[in-house]
């Protein structure tokens, strides 16, 4: 991909003295620090060698910051994270769930973000595990991948969970239950794996009853407040294949706030970034914010420390996918997946051929001279083989 334009540390970077104005907490403005300094002299950095022989080129790398909130350092991660994923497939259809809390709940999301999203995966789970459990809908186990994301398109607060589930789970016995419903759009009846008003008219009671515990009580009038209005919980159309849930997983798990390449422009005024209006079939506009505002925003999608995003539930937890997932492939037939070509992290830019070794590594205050003048020496030779005639 064409590297972007711009970024959100540039806008980071010309409005440091002032960042703390924008923030919530200490854990937002240390995160907005470390994608400011990404990648820059400011965290140091290392010099690498290629191991092939015909190669052995130096290579002058400054450290990435490593934050799940940076989009620069995200790219490695989410390709080891899906590779994992390809192989726990089942061949069964997969289903798309989204359970969305109300505006009225915001305010809290803000001052309480630990305890609300915390409440949002718990209740999402317990709601996919109780209608699964039912003989009327499924009667068995099942399993489910949710990914919290907080954001709207135009980067206000929007918390929502996108959760995967397997048509299907196990029995009492052990044994393989496929959903009624096969995943195909033929039937209006069997297009979803279960009621969708159901599911939200449950997912709403249930919420509330756990806030009322884990939260300071709140006025009688608030809670009445939150029953006013139908809860959002969508089932999306179901994946036509486990591989379009691999493709899924690629662009949804590790994504951020907004990618430097939604970034249009930076001036005097501000920021302008593409939006797209799903109200309106996703059709595309521009939105300029000033500094102060996109980085307000933006701080607001910093999550709690530690606070883990991507969660595994059911067969798919990380102690039954041990268990039940290789009988469960086994019986239910292998996925075929497109082969893909090894990972390019580590991998010489320039031969292509051999990995990166690191020799050397360096603080903030910079390279050491010797090596400095290694790699200037090394250009020198790249400038005169480039400019010599060809015979």
């Amino acid at each position: 991909m064409k590297p972007a334009t711009y970024e959100v540390a540039q806008v980071l970077e010309r409005n440091t003295a002032s960042l703390s104005n924008y923030c919530y907490n200490s854990w937002q403005l240390r995160t907005l620090h470390a994608l400011r300094k990404c990648r820059t002299a400011a965290l140091g950095g290392h010099i690498d060698r290629c191991n092939h022989p015909s190669c052995h080129r130096l290579h002058l790398s400054y450290n990435s910051c490593r934050n799940r909130h940076c989009s620069k350092c995200q790219g490695h991660k989410k390709e080891q994270w899906i590779r994992a994923r390809e192989e726990e497939l089942l061949n069964v259809p997969y289903f798309h769930v989204v359970f969305t809390l109300p505006s009225a709940l915001h305010r809290l999301c803000l001052y309480e973000p630990k305890k609300m999203y915390g409440l949002l995966f718990k209740t999402a789970w317990e709601v996919i595990k109780d209608f699964a459990s039912n003989p009327k809908f499924l009667g068995a186990k099942p399993g489910m991948i949710a990914i919290l994301h907080t954001w709207g398109q135009n980067l206000s607060l929007h918390p929502h969970l996108h959760c995967i589930v397997p048509g299907g789970g196990i029995t009492k016995n052990g044994k393989w239950r496929s959903a009624k419903s096969n995943g195909k759009p033929g039937y209006r009846r069997a297009r979803y794996l279960f009621p969708v008003k159901a599911m939200s008219t449950v997912f709403r009671a249930r919420f509330v009853a756990s806030l009322r515990k884990e939260l300071p009580p709140q006025s009688r009038d608030f809670y009445e407040s939150l029953f006013k209005h139908h809860w959002v919980v969508y089932c999306k159309r179901p994946f036509l294949g486990p591989v379009q849930v691999v493709e899924y997983l690629g662009r949804y798990t590790h994504k951020i706030a907004i990618s430097n390449h939604r970034i249009k422009n930076l001036d005097n005024k501000g920021v302008t970034f593409s939006v797209k209006d799903y109200r309106h079939g996703g059709r595309k506009s521009l939105l300029g914010l000033s500094d102060p505002e996109f980085i307000r925003r933006f701080a607001l999608h910093v999550l709690p420390k530690g606070f883990v995003r991507i969660r595994h539930y059911g067969i798919l937890s990380s102690y039954h996918k041990k268990i039940s997932l290789p009988a469960l492939q086994a019986i239910l037939g292998s996925v075929q997946l497109k082969e893909k070509e090894p990972l390019q992290h580590r991998v010489c830019p320039d031969c292509k051929k051999g990995k990166l070794i690191t020799i050397a590594t360096f603080t903030a205050r910079g390279p050491p001279e010797h090596w400095l003048e290694k790699l200037k020496r090394q250009t020198n030779r790249d400038q005169k083989k480039n400019s010599s005639p060809k015979a």
